[in-house]
């Protein structure tokens, strides 16, 4: 890969991750997202603050931005895996710590739904599944994440194992960020168990 196309991809994914969705769009309802329930700006706490709609707008633009950085990257960077790799970290890294909050963001886990989607889209039906059975096993969306997490780096070994598309270059990604939003969910692991952890509500809070 291009020196320069590296340069370019990381502070260019890193900028784009950096938008804080969450935060300006409960702005535009006249509220600071940061001072409301977990105090996230990521899309649970919206959900849970605002409702549902601007919950699932919140996701949606956050997966959105960890695809368009990948797709972006893979497009322009080189047939390799590198450009896709190196543009998915800054992008997560860009949105857990945003600039212009104080380099506090979100967790990353719906910028890293958009960042498998445009990496691995196979691993992220497995992870997927382990979201869904631990959530509506428990009703916590940070287990649910966390499992979810963990279960990443095993979704990939095997597709690399079964000659399915995973490679070297990816597991290693899927470590890595398995273990970075793992540890961004270490006060929820805290909460969980202490036992004080709020199972997620459909109402939003007043």
């Amino acid at each position: 890969m291009d020196p320069l196309t590296a340069l370019l991809i990381a502070p260019g994914a890193f900028l784009l991750g950096s938008i804080p969705t969450g935060y300006l769009v409960a702005r535009a309802k006249g509220i600071d997202i940061r001072q409301h329930g977990s105090g996230n700006i990521g899309a649970t706490n919206v959900f849970r603050t605002l409702g549902k709609p601007l919950g699932i707008l919140v996701f949606v633009f956050d997966a959105l931005k960890g695809f368009a950085a990948v797709w972006l990257a893979l497009k322009f960077g080189g047939p390799s895996a590198w450009p896709g790799i190196i543009a998915a970290v800054a992008v997560i890294a860009g949105h857990n710590y945003t600039p212009w909050l104080g380099f506090k963001g979100g967790k990353g886990i719906a910028t890293s739904a958009g960042v498998l989607i445009a990496l691995m889209p196979w691993a992220v039906l497995a992870i997927a599944a382990v979201w869904f059975a631990v959530f509506f096993a428990t009703r916590y969306v940070s287990l649910a994440s966390i499992s979810a997490a963990a279960a990443l780096p095993v979704a990939v070994g095997a597709l690399w194992f079964y000659g399915c598309g995973g490679n070297g270059p990816l597991l290693g990604f899927s470590v890595l960020i398995a273990a970075l939003a793992i540890w961004r969910h270490r006060s929820n692991i805290g909460r969980l168990v202490a036992g004080t952890e709020h199972r997620f509500d459909r109402k939003p809070s007043p």
